[in-house]
């Protein structure tokens, strides 16, 4: 499965997510939502408005969810 966070510079929540995931030895990819602009349409279009949102599979969700992320591993 595919983990990607949708993520903005100094975004603490973004960093404690990071961390999570590198702890449950998940493997994700970053897209910086300042720097693209259909990422940010997806983002907004899965109707959230809070970085990060993480999109695992079928599922997605917005915040630091350490619940979530151990649901991944």
């Amino acid at each position: 499965m595919i983990v990607t966070v949708y993520s903005k510079p100094a975004c603490v929540q973004c960093v404690a997510t990071y961390r999570a995931l590198d702890k449950q030895g998940i493997t994700y990819q970053v897209v910086d939502l300042t720097e693209d602009a259909v990422a940010l349409q997806k983002v907004r279009d899965l109707g959230y408005q809070q970085a990060p949102v993480v999109v695992a599979g079928a599922d997605h969700w917005s915040g630091f969810r350490p619940d979530k992320i151990s649901a991944l591993a």
